[in-house]
């Protein structure tokens, strides 16, 4: 399928939006995915986003592939995934924030500067929600959590952002979707964690005992 010439700004965003939003899972994954297809062709991308060609460079790719190769296992293991995702709070962010500003029109200051800002919280916000599910996840007594979750993320970041890359029309359509799956993980977690620390609070919650 030939990549539309020319896209309206409802894709554009979109397209920024979802690659945001998925960097703030997996930025290295999104930026290795990003480049195979610039280099490969598989993915035929807009025009205009060949900007992105950048991430096609081959120094680039190996070193969000190492990321990428590390993060994978790192992910899987019980709280090791939570240190990972809390060396990358800033990481993750910033990365995203240069990912959509690699997006939008260079030409449009106002619209970089929206862009970077719209990038980076977006990446923030994916990331307190997986972070945040995560974090419930391990406290679960067995490993299996971890690992069938991860490797859910996993397949879910290359799909959607294959998703927004081939069919940009349905690139705000994924943004939407993973928004809301962010945000109501932020709400799950919150609610889980309460209940459990709770649950696990010191014994003066409870009345006294009569004698």
């Amino acid at each position: 399928m030939d990549a539309p010439a020319s896209l309206g700004i409802i894709e554009i965003l979109g397209i920024a939006t979802s690659a945001s939003l998925l960097a703030g899972w997996r930025l290295y994954l999104v930026v290795l995915v990003t480049g195979i297809a610039m280099r490969s062709g598989m993915v035929p991308l807009p025009e205009h986003l060949e900007s992105l060609s950048v991430l096609a460079n081959p120094w680039v790719m190996a070193v969000a592939g190492i990321g990428a190769f590390c993060e994978f296992f790192a992910d899987k293991i019980m709280w090791l995934d939570t240190a990972w995702d809390s060396v990358h709070t800033l990481v993750r962010p910033i990365g995203g924030a240069l990912l959509t500003l690699a997006i939008v029109d260079p030409g449009d200051p106002a619209m970089q500067v929206i862009a970077f800002l719209l990038g980076g919280g977006g990446s923030l916000l994916a990331h307190g929600g997986k972070a945040s599910a995560r974090a419930v996840v391990n406290t679960s007594p067995e490993p299996v959590s971890n690992v069938a979750v991860s490797t859910v993320e996993d397949v879910a970041t290359v799909g959607l952002l294959w998703l927004a890359y081939e069919y940009p029309w349905a690139a705000a359509a994924v943004a939407l979707a993973v928004l809301g799956l962010c945000v109501w993980g932020l709400f799950w977690a919150r609610r889980v964690l309460r209940r459990l620390f709770w649950k696990s609070g010191p014994e003066t919650h409870l009345p006294p005992q009569a004698d």
